[in-house]
C-alpha cells in the first residue's frame, strides 16, 4: 500500500483524483435529476402515486441492500473495476430512464441507477483511503463538495433543459457525466495491466464486515450517519409542508427555504473534513450538530413564524454529520480493505434505518393531525448523536478497538 507520508497531490495519482471527483459528482446528479421534471413526464404517460412513492423510497432501500453486497463484489472485482461498473450501470440506467415508455420502465431504470449509486456510495471512502492516505481530509472535502454541488445543480437546470429540449433530453443529459467518470478508471486499469499502476490494490478481508457489528466505533459512525440521513430525507419529504403549516409561509417561500436547507451542505462539506483531520474537532462538530439541530426543532415548535429562515439554517446545519462521517470512514480504518467493510456497514445499516423515517413521520402526522410529535421524534434522533459523538471522537481505528477487546485483527 502507498505510504501515508505526505506527497504532492498530483504525483502519480492524477487519474485517481479526477476519477474520484467525477465519480462523486455523478452519484448525486443521477439521483437529483428526476423529481424536477416528473410533472412533464406525467404529462406524457401516467405515473401513479404508488410509483412516485416507490421512487422516493427506493434510494435508501437500494443504498442499504447494495451497500451490504459491495464488499462481496469488491473482493471479486476490486475497487477500480467495481467503480467502473457502477458508473457504466448508472449511465445505462439514465439513458434507459430517458427512454422510458411507462411508469414500470421508469421505475425499473431508476432502481438500476439507485443500485449503482448504492455501490458507489460505499466505494468513495476506501478509494480515498487507497490513493490518498496522506490527504484524507482534503479529498473528502473535494468529493463531498462535488456531491453537494451535484445535489443542487440538477434542480436548477433540469426544468429549463426540459422546456427547451424535452424531459427525455433533460434526464439523458446526466448520463454524460457518468460516462466521463469511466475514463479515469479505464485508464488506471490499463496502466495496471501494463505494470504501471498508481498504487498497489489490496482486497477486502471476508471477516472484516462481520466484525463491525461488535465494535462501538462502527456503531457510533452508524448513529452519526443515520442522524444526518433522517434529517435530510425527512426535510426533503416534509419540510415545505411543515413550514407552510406552522410558519404560514407561501409554497414558493417554502420551496426556497428547502433550497436553503440543501445549500447548508456546501459550507459543511468544505469545512468539516479539514476541521476533523487538521484540528481533531470530531467531538466539537458533533456538539455543533446537536445544538443547532435541537435549536432548529425548538424554533419550529415554539416560535415557527418568528424566524423561519433562522430555524431552517439551524436545522440545515445538523446534517454536517454526513461529511463528518465520510471522513471518519477513512480515518477509523488502517487499510482500504477495512475501509470498504466499515463504509458498507455504516451506510447500509444507516440507510436501512433512514428508509423508515419519511413514511413514519407522515404516518405520525396523520395520526396526530399536527407536527408536534413528529418534530419531537426528530429531536430524539438528534439527541442520539450525543453519546455517538463521545465514542466517535476517540482516536484510533476499528482494528485498534478489535485488538484491545478480542486479540489480533
Amino acid at each position: 500500500m502507498t505510504s501515508s507520508a505526505s506527497r504532492p497531490l498530483w504525483q502519480g495519482r492524477a487519474l485517481a483524483l479526477v476519477g474520484i471527483v467525477l465519480f462523486a459528482f455523478s452519484l448525486r446528479t443521477a439521483v437529483a435529476s428526476l423529481s424536477p421534471v416528473l410533472p412533464q413526464v406525467q404529462g406524457e404517460f401516467p405515473v401513479p402515486a404508488v410509483v412516485v412513492g416507490l421512487i422516493g423510497t427506493a434510494p435508501p432501500v437500494c443504498y442499504a441492500v447494495f451497500g451490504l453486497l459491495t464488499p462481496l463484489l469488491e473482493r471479486r472485482f476490486g475497487l477500480e473495476k467495481l467503480a467502473l461498473a457502477a458508473m457504466i450501470v448508472a449511465a445505462a440506467g439514465m439513458v434507459f430512464r430517458a427512454l422510458a415508455v411507462d411508469a414500470g420502465t421508469l421505475l425499473l431504470a431508476t432502481t438500476a441507477i439507485f443500485a449503482a449509486v448504492g455501490v458507489g456510495n460505499i466505494l468513495l471512502p476506501p478509494l480515498v483511503k487507497q490513493y490518498f492516505p496522506d490527504r484524507i481530509g482534503l479529498l473528502t472535502t473535494v468529493y463531498s463538495t462535488a456531491m453537494a454541488v451535484a445535489t443542487f445543480t440538477p434542480p436548477l437546470v433540469a426544468v429549463p433543459v426540459a422546456d427547451a429540449a424535452g424531459w427525455r433530453a433533460s434526464l439523458g443529459l446526466w448520463s454524460v457525466f457518468s460516462l466521463l467518470a469511466t475514463i479515469p478508471w479505464i485508464a488506471m486499469l490499463v496502466r495496471r495491466r501494463s505494470g504501471t499502476a498508481e498504487v498497489d490494490v489490496e482486497e477486502a478481508s471476508p471477516a472484516a464486515l462481520g466484525r463491525m457489528w461488535r465494535l462501538t466505533t462502527a456503531w457510533a459512525l452508524v448513529v452519526g450517519f443515520t442522524v444526518s440521513g433522517v434529517l435530510a430525507y425527512t426535510a426533503f419529504a416534509w419540510l415545505p409542508t411543515i413550514l407552510q403549516d406552522l410558519s404560514g409561509v407561501s409554497p414558493a417561500t417554502a420551496g426556497a427555504l428547502l433550497s436553503l436547507f440543501a445549500a447548508m451542505g456546501l459550507p459543511c462539506s468544505l469545512l468539516v473534513p479539514v476541521l476533523v483531520v487538521r484540528y481533531h474537532a470530531t467531538g466539537v462538530l458533533f456538539g455543533v450538530s446537536v445544538v443547532s439541530g435541537l435549536a432548529g426543532v425548538a424554533g419550529l415548535l415554539f416560535a415557527p413564524a418568528a424566524a423561519p429562515v433562522l430555524w431552517v439554517v439551524l436545522f440545515g446545519t445538523a446534517p454536517l454529520l454526513f461529511p463528518l462521517t465520510m471522513v471518519l470512514l477513512g480515518l477509523r480504518a488502517r487499510d482500504p480493505e477495512t475501509a470498504v467493510a466499515l463504509s458498507s456497514f455504516v451506510q447500509s445499516v444507516g440507510y436501512g434505518i433512514v428508509a423508515f423515517f419519511p413514511v413514519g413521520i407522515g404516518l405520525v402526522h396523520d395520526a396526530t393531525d399536527g407536527w408536534t410529535l413528529p418534530l419531537l421524534m426528530l429531536a430524539v434522533v438528534i439527541a442520539a448523536a450525543i453519546p455517538a459523538g463521545v465514542v466517535a471522537a476517540r482516536r484510533g481505528t476499528v482494528e485498534d478497538e478489535w485488538e484491545r477487546r478480542y486479540g489480533a485483527w
